[in-house]
């Protein structure tokens, strides 16, 4: 992201991260579920919502943005998820030049990337980077400010092929913006999984806790992460305090929720705050992105790669990005 597009002036233009309470637009939402569960210990189906037009970020990532969506998906209703940008599974012809995004700020939240297809090359002003191949996260503290920048690896850019990851932005206090930048590198091998029984598949605990399973991942509000990887018929249930924000991201196959509802593949199920658990089935053999966390409720400036809590603090994150304060990342 350029410079000229930070501006204060563009403050008042800027539409897709407006600084007061984010309202976003309408965009293609399967209908609201009618259906009255039986068991009505079960966490209702609030909204199924069909993958948006994808777009691309930089040159390297097609993404659908679910998060922050309008209708039933804004920051607000979402708190503490503020971004979920899904790459679908895409493939990229080989290329000797690496595509993905150039150097870029980040101040007042943490970002999740997942990868489940292709590996993505990172690093940043502080020193930090890596790869993050296959199975692997990286949980980015920006805190207080960094600048960063993110490419598909060489090796995998030379060959070409399938590309699917989730980038997840998870806010934090105003207390905790303020936090030095730092990285979580999760490699596939540090997630603990949990086996379910029947031969129905495993829950791989990014964060928070499944059945006495912790996650790899330090939070600084309570947040569950988690992928389940179901085979056909195979069952999960999950249970998070009633008044956490939930909801699933299906990766790959399709789902049975709650014995009523199939969501496809690259739907997104948003649970309302009724109940405490909810159920998965796969119809095929299925991966889901299981998110859950407890929301801050605090206010929300959000502009584009800065979130903060006031436009006071939003403008002044601006000043310091082009006073050269973030530092220097060639």
């Amino acid at each position: 992201m350029s410079k000229s597009i930070l501006t204060q002036k563009s403050l008042k233009t800027n539409n897709h991260f407006p600084l007061t309470l984010f309202k976003g637009v309408v965009r293609f939402i399967a209908p609201l579920s009618k259906k009255k569960l039986s068991n009505m210990k079960h966490r209702s189906i609030e909204i199924i919502v069909s993958p948006p037009a994808p777009h691309y970020v930089g040159d390297g990532f097609r993404v659908h943005n679910f998060i922050p969506g309008g209708f039933r998906l804004d920051m607000q209703r979402m708190d503490p998820f503020l971004v979920l940008d899904y790459n679908s599974k895409f493939y990229f012809p080989p290329s000797e030049t690496p595509k993905g995004v150039g150097t870029h700020p980040h101040k007042g939240f943490e970002t999740v990337t997942i990868a489940y297809k292709g590996k993505i090359r990172h690093n940043d002003n502080s020193g930090g980077g890596g790869i993050i191949g296959e199975g692997d996260v990286q949980w980015m503290t920006a805190g207080s400010g960094i600048l960063h920048k993110e490419f598909h690896e060489e090796g995998f850019s030379k060959q070409g092929g399938e590309f699917q990851m989730v980038q997840l932005w998870v806010n934090l206090s105003a207390e905790n913006k303020k936090q030095a930048p730092k990285y979580q590198s999760i490699a596939k091998e540090q997630i603990k999984q949990f086996v379910l029984p029947n031969n129905a598949g495993t829950i791989e605990v990014i964060a928070g806790n499944y059945q006495g399973t912790e996650g790899a991942a330090q939070t600084f509000s309570p947040v569950e992460l988690q992928n389940a990887k179901l085979k056909k018929g195979g069952k999960a249930t999950f249970t998070f305090p009633n008044f956490y924000t939930t909801a699933a991201l299906v990766i790959e196959g399709s789902i049975l929720v709650n014995g009523t509802e199939t969501a496809p593949t690259d739907h997104f199920v948003l649970f309302d705050t009724d109940e405490d658990s909810f159920e998965i089935e796969a119809l095929e053999d299925a991966v889901v992105l299981i998110l859950a966390g407890k929301p801050l409720r605090e206010p929300i400036a959000a502009h584009g790669p800065f979130v903060m809590n006031t436009r006071n603090e939003i403008i002044e994150a601006i000043d310091d990005f082009n006073n050269g304060k973030f530092g220097v990342l060639a």
